[in-house]
């Protein structure tokens, strides 16, 4: 048996840890470091696009909001673009245990940086936070699926617990953030999320014994010649891509637009040209290739969803901001303090959702069906929004607070069915020699919604509101029902999801 096989720190053999929940207790460690990255992450997120457009005069960058919210969008292009070489390093290099300890420290350096007040600080920040995230979001997910065996039904359950601790983080981050960008200055709330992420750091090491799998070097090392080789191509290549970006931008050729474009671009490539090498490589079996087809429907339903979900931080912050009340029963909030809505119903309504697959055990609806609710109940959450923006001009009118409020509520009920359903089915679709790598290929499905959406938000303020979310919400719910309509097929070539 290998090292790998053996090693697994001090944590019991899975199946045999019931100490959270019912749950291995590995489960509360890698719950509590995603409680304080979407602190940091999403706290930062819900003022992102706020402080962007606000006035240079009170501390924003001066963008218009389309432009803001395509920035923002780019932003999340290049976060899950990232944790495509997050998920490879982890498998051949360092393993998921230190690529997730690196990846928060330099999520933790991001936000320290962004807390200097000056813009280039700014988007040094982003470009540490982006790095750190591509290499703790896709192998912390990974991780969890390490804790149980692939039949083990407590599975979605566990990843339905995980995700209601990232949302403990998704509600609380933006309420302090919101009230600091807005009390004392946008740094300020970068500030708080910097300390956030160094919480999440501490319980990550301090818990790391209950871990499973846990190694000191990654599970599919590539040979000490070839490591040497890699690390000296990735010093070579960062260095390389940092110059000509420099260079282009001294020339006035990379300018902001242009960036977002190349993004969008890569957004769309990527994924196409790592769906090929998985489907080619010999490391992956007859049978596991065949997993990957459906693999594939389950991959477009996650960016038809997330198209949606990341515009509560864009295009919905910026609707909040200027035609929504921020009054309720006299007590005045920040319009980003809309963004913990949704963390708060993904807390309350996830242990719900984990109970009731609990109860039903083998009974419970299929992953691709889960799926397909989700990607409906996100579309819908749009759709509400076309009757409070129905009929008026311009940024007059105030729409009242529960609208924005119920399409939170579409939105993180349809968030738990999906992402919890396609993070399980990923780890269980997985080839063997690219488990890292194919929960990195599910964050690309994120890549490509971020990519996407940095173009369409453009739109954003160029046509009317109604217009703007209608369409967009139809599209997603017609995507939904046509993942419904191909469960046959799917149950079929989905084994051993269930």
């Amino acid at each position: 048996m290998s090292r790998t096989e053996n090693d697994t720190g001090s944590a019991p053999p899975p199946g045999d840890d019931t100490a959270f929940f019912g749950q291995p207790r590995g489960l509360l460690t890698l719950s509590g470091l995603e409680v304080w990255e979407r602190f940091s992450f999403l706290g930062m997120q819900a003022i992102l696009v706020l402080y962007f457009a606000d006035t240079v005069a009170h501390g924003g960058m001066g963008m218009d909001p389309g432009n803001a919210a395509s920035v923002s969008a780019a932003y999340g292009t290049l976060v899950y673009l990232v944790s495509v070489a997050g998920g490879w390093l982890a498998d051949r290099i360092l393993g998921s245990y230190r690529a997730v300890l690196w990846g928060g420290i330099l999520i933790a350096c991001g936000h320290y940086s962004m807390a200097v007040p000056t813009p280039t600080m700014t988007w040094v920040g982003l470009g540490l936070i982006s790095a750190g995230t591509g290499l703790l979001k896709p192998n912390v997910a990974s991780m969890v699926g390490k804790l149980y065996r692939t039949d083990d039904e407590r599975r979605d359950a566990g990843f339905a617990l995980y995700y209601m601790g990232i949302n403990i983080g998704a509600f609380a981050g933006p309420l302090i953030t919101g009230w600091l960008g807005d009390h004392k200055g946008w740094h300020w709330g970068f500030s708080a999320a910097a300390i956030g992420m160094t919480f999440g750091l501490i319980q990550y090491v301090a818990g790391r014994r209950h871990l499973a799998g846990r190694t000191d070097a990654a599970e599919y090392a590539l040979p000490p010649e070839g490591m040497r080789r890699a690390v000296r191509l990735m010093i070579v290549g960062a260095v390389v891509v940092a110059a000509v970006a420099v260079a282009l931008a001294l020339a006035g050729w990379l300018t902001m637009g242009r960036f977002v474009d190349v993004l969008t671009y890569i957004s769309v490539i990527a994924p196409i040209v790592y769906f090929v090498v998985m489907f080619r490589s010999p490391r992956v079996t007859a049978e596991e290739r065949g997993r990957l087809k459906p693999y594939l429907v389950l991959f477009i339903a996650s960016v038809a969803f997330n198209f949606i979900l990341f515009q509560a931080y864009s295009t919905m912050m910026l609707l909040a901001a200027s035609n929504a009340e921020t009054t309720i029963l006299g007590f005045e909030f920040p319009a980003s303090w809309y963004a913990s809505a949704l963390g708060a119903f993904e807390v309350a309504l996830a242990p719900v959702v984990a109970a009731v697959w609990a109860r039903m055990g083998p009974r419970q609806p299929h992953a691709s069906n889960k799926i397909a609710i989700g990607v409906i109940l996100g579309g819908l959450s749009f759709l509400l929004m076309v009757i409070p923006t129905s009929g008026h001009s311009g940024d007059t009118y105030k729409m009242a607070a529960w609208w924005i409020v119920g399409s939170y509520l579409l939105l993180g009920l349809g968030d738990i069915l999906l992402e919890t359903s396609g993070m399980s089915a990923t780890t269980k679709l997985a080839p063997q020699a690219f488990a890292s790598q194919t929960m990195a290929l599910w964050f690309l499905s994120l890549a490509l919604a971020n990519g996407i959406q940095a173009q369409v938000v453009k739109l954003y303020g160029e046509v009317s509101n109604p217009a703007y979310f209608g369409v967009n919400g139809a599209i997603a719910v017609a995507v939904g029902i046509a993942v419904l309509a191909l469960a046959p097929w799917l149950r079929r070539t989905m084994h051993p999801v269930h």
